[in-house]
This record gives structure tokens, sequence and C-alpha cells, in this order.
């Protein structure tokens, strides 16, 4: 393929989306090229604190609690106040918490902090989503959050590359760092949207009463899908650096590369991967996705080495880039407008229940059955989700 080609690939890529979206994206860059304390949270209580694998799980668990409040609340606040206030306030507030957090010492403190921040943290996540679908027609709202996406691996490429170097100088480096650029993106926020702020979409008077999300029997079997799904990412912040460290001889550094080569490659491909796919069946998508996600997982233990270690992450990143901005937009697309807010609430109540659930379902798999049946059962689990997406009927 020719230079040009390529570019034009690209290009074609990247038009087409309001003005809107892509001030979001650029502060979603800002506040996720800090994002490094939840990466090597597990090691700074291990190795600092002398807290077990089991005891540190607990704390990751602890952030997910905060963020199964958190997510549900920020998407009703978000039908009620709106998208863009309350992705405000949740930035200024992880901030503070993130700074908070690195100065508690003890088991309590530090769930306690950690509960708060995922409680505030993941309020933003139902109204980024709300606010890209107010912005985004339906037919670019696959791009629209792809474009968002991409912003927030871009940033990641930052963070937890950095984050490994700050690690080995002094973790408390880390908090402050993560904090302050929550404080940059916030600033950020209120400088573009005063002006630029989207109108909210109108309800037709005579527009029936919308669907019960209770009700809505197709998004249920996608909402339990999505939290098996989650159950395997959320191993990346717990159970993944682990091994990686014990059984590759990772040190933080090579461990935040891993992430640094996983949000690379999602920043190059995802935008012109879902411009090639566009038209084609979310749900199909979705299916392969899922497929390539535990498969990637399950390779880790069949191996040794850096080359190694990194064409998997290729291959779960892979699972990643079809998967993730495919299933958001499916939702997106499914939902009724005057409560999306609620439909992209309850999506990120399926991940923050993950992320309660997940990592302590790990560390004790990881504890007592060993790293490889853990991993191996994510396969497995890919394998599942595959026949549960490939097996949904209606739309998408």
């Amino acid at each position: 393929m020719s230079l040009k080609k390529v570019y034009s690939l690209y290009k074609e890529a990247y038009s087409g989306l309001p003005k809107e979206t892509w001030l979001l994206a650029l502060v979603e860059f800002i506040n996720r090229s800090g994002s490094m304390v939840l990466f090597f949270m597990t090691l700074y209580m291990t190795r600092n604190f002398n807290f077990s694998t089991t005891q540190a799980g607990q704390v990751i668990s602890g952030y997910g609690l905060g963020a199964l409040f958190g997510s549900y609340l920020g998407g009703k606040l978000t039908d009620v106040i709106g998208a863009y206030n309350v992705q405000k306030t949740s930035l200024i507030l992880t901030g503070t918490g993130f700074i908070l957090l690195g100065q508690m010492r003890s088991y309590w403190l530090i769930w306690g902090m950690m509960f708060f921040v995922g409680l505030v943290a993941e309020a933003l996540h139902p109204a980024n989503s709300t606010a890209i679908s107010q912005v985004c027609p339906p037919g670019l709202r696959t791009k629209g959050y792809a474009l968002n996406r991409l912003a927030a691996n871009a940033g990641v490429t930052i963070g937890p590359a950095v984050g490994g170097y700050l690690a080995l100088v002094d973790y408390r480096l880390l908090f402050w760092v993560d904090g302050i650029t929550c404080f940059l993106a916030a600033a950020a926020f209120m400088l573009f949207f005063k002006t630029a702020r989207p109108a909210q979409e109108p309800r037709a008077a005579s527009a029936p009463t919308p669907r019960s999300v209770w009700k809505d029997f197709y998004f249920l079997k996608v909402l339990v899908f999505s939290f098996l799904l989650a159950v395997v990412f959320v191993q990346i912040f717990n159970t993944f650096p682990l091994f990686f460290r014990s059984v590759y001889g990772f040190q933080e550094n090579r461990i935040g590369l891993l992430i640094t080569i996983n949000t690379i490659m999602i920043a190059l491909v995802e935008m012109v991967l879902m411009e090639a796919l566009k038209g084609k069946s979310l749900k199909k998508i979705i299916s392969l996705g899922v497929l390539f996600f535990g498969t990637g997982f399950a390779l880790m233990p069949l191996g040794r080495g850096f080359i190694y270690a990194a064409f998997t992450v290729v291959v779960w990143t892979m699972g990643e880039i079809l998967s993730m901005p495919s299933l958001t937009a499916l939702i997106a697309n499914h939902s009724d407008d005057a409560v999306r807010g609620k439909y992209m609430g309850m999506f990120s109540f399926a991940f923050a229940l993950a992320v309660t659930v997940g990592p302590s379902l790990g560390a004790v798999i990881y504890d007592s059955l060993g790293p490889d049946f853990l991993w191996f059962g994510c396969g497995g689990m890919g394998i599942l989700l595959f026949l549960g997406f490939t097996s949904l009927k209606g739309k998408g």
C-alpha cells in the first residue's frame, strides 16, 4: 500500500466528527496522561506495606465498590443535571482523592480512600459516554467512542510508562502526578465548554414513555456479558503485573512498557479499523473481539521473554479494539434518548462491579490454583463470551 493510500485511509477515519467530540477527546487525553496509580497499586501495597496479594486485591476491590455507586449515581445525575456538570465535578474530586490516597498508610485508610476515588472517578464514564452520544449522530457514534478511547489510550501510553520509572524513584510521586493531571483536565474542560456546550437532544412532547432498563432483556443480556468481559479485563490492574514480575521477572518499567504497547496499538489502529468496519454488524465485531481478548491472556503462560510477552499483549489488545467501542455504540444505539444516561450508567455499573469482584477473585485463583489456571480460565471465558454474543437476537 502506498503512502498516499495510507494517508487517505487515516484522513477518512478521522474526518466527519463534530468539534465537540474532539474537545471531549482532548480533555480525556489530558486526564489519562497521568493514569498510573491503578496500574501499580498492587505492587505499591505488596512491596511498601507488605500487604498480601489477597489484601491488595481487596483494596482494588474497594475502588470497584466505590465505582459501583459512582457509575450508577453518575448515570442518574447525568439525566438530571447534565453530562457536563457531572464530568467537571468528577475530575476535580478525583484529583483531590488521588493526592490524599498517596498520604494514607494503613490498610483501612487506603481502602477507604480507594472507595472514594472509585466513587468520584467512575461517575465520569456514563456522563462522558452520554455527552458523546449527544454530539454524534448514530452513524458516527462508534467512531466517536473510538476517538475517545484513542485519546484515553494515547494518554495511558504516557502514564504507565512514566509511572514505571517514577516508581523506581518514589511511589508517592505517582499519586501527585495522577491528581494534578485530573485538575488540568478539569481546567481544560471548563475552558473548552464554557461557550461550546452542546445542547441536549430534544424529546418530543408526544414521545412515548421510555422503556424500563429492567424490562429490556436484550440489554440485560449484554450487561451480563459486559460484566464477564470486564472481570477478565480488570486482571490487567491486579494479577497481570504480579505475573510478569514474579514469573517473567520483569521490573516495573518493563511492565509499564507492556501496557504502553497496548495503548500505542490502540492509538494507531482503532480508528482506522472502526472506519473499515463501518456498517458491519456490531454484534459480530464484538464476538470476534472477545475471542481475541481471551486468547491473548491464555497465551501468557506458554512462553517467556519480553518479545513473547509483547505478542500476547498484541493479541488481547486486538480483542479490546474490536469489542470495546463497538459494545459502547451498541448500547448507545439501543437506548432511548431520554434515558441514555441510565443505560450508560448501568453499562458502567457492570464494569464497576467487575472491578469490585474481579481483583479479589483473580487474586484468590492466582494464590490458590496458580497463575496458569487463571490465564487459561480467561481464555475459556473468551470462548463462552463469543458464544454468548453470537447468540444474541435482535438489532446490532
